[in-house]
């Protein structure tokens, strides 16, 4: 049944895909901002779980936006959406990393590289216990910096698994490797985090490297402003 489900539901969103991107070749402003209104924070992490940096991580899905809108008529709806902008930011992600690292590939396990700069997580809501909302932010924080620490090649499945939610045949396919493998690499990225954060917390609720408010928005407007679409 779930199965079912799962199906009419791929159709359902590959049929809005579509719609979207008609309207996009159309110049409809209004399909590009619902297009990364949609897609900018998961884009964001995916990039982010590669460069490991904020502004770095924006500059890589704002490319991806620009060179996918450009490249907009190759979209075929083999896949959805979601995926064939994922695989482009993926792509830019990793081209940055190999001209700083011309041997870097996804599939290279680096223990090595240096601390990464920790994501400043905002408040998520308001709260009369200044201390709770404390302790809040420093769990989120330690979440974030056990993601960061994981090897890049466990990093991106863990990110599009279990931060952004998506299934295991999605992140097979993005990642261009078999669903075997994602299921290893997230048993291992999992106790891998599950160590790191034992040490200090124990279970927590994963809900890091968040995208919305004004920087969703403030990466649209840019967006928008390159391919001349201002409002």
């Amino acid at each position: 049944m779930r199965q079912v489900q799962g199906q009419v539901l791929d159709i359902a969103s590959k049929s809005d895909d579509a719609e979207l991107v008609r309207r996009a070749l159309a110049r409809d402003g209004n399909a590009f901002r619902a297009i990364m209104q949609t897609h900018n924070r998961k884009l964001y992490r995916i990039a982010r779980s590669i460069v490991r940096n904020d502004s770095e991580a924006e500059d890589v899905v704002q490319e991806a936006y620009v060179r996918a809108f450009s490249h907009l008529e190759s979209f075929r709806g083999d896949s959805t959406l979601a995926t064939w902008l994922a695989r482009i930011v993926m792509n830019e992600a990793l081209g940055r990393l190999r001209k700083q690292r011309p041997t870097v590939d996804l599939a290279t396990i680096d223990a090595h590289r240096p601390e990464a700069e920790i994501v400043q997580f905002p408040r998520t809501g308001n709260s009369d216990d200044p201390e709770r909302t404390m302790a809040q932010r420093q769990i989120l924080r330690l979440v974030e910096q056990a993601t960061d620490a994981l090897p890049e090649v466990y990093r991106t499945v863990f990110v599009t698994r279990v931060i952004e939610g998506m299934s295991v045949e999605e992140t097979a396919e993005l990642l261009g490797v078999r669903v075997e493998t994602v299921k290893t690499r997230l048993h291992r990225a999992r106790r891998l985090v599950r160590e790191q954060l034992d040490k200090q917390i124990g279970p927590v609720l994963l809900d890091a490297f968040p995208f919305a408010g004004r920087r969703c928005e403030r990466m649209t407007a840019a967006v928008m402003k390159r391919l001349g679409l201002q409002e």
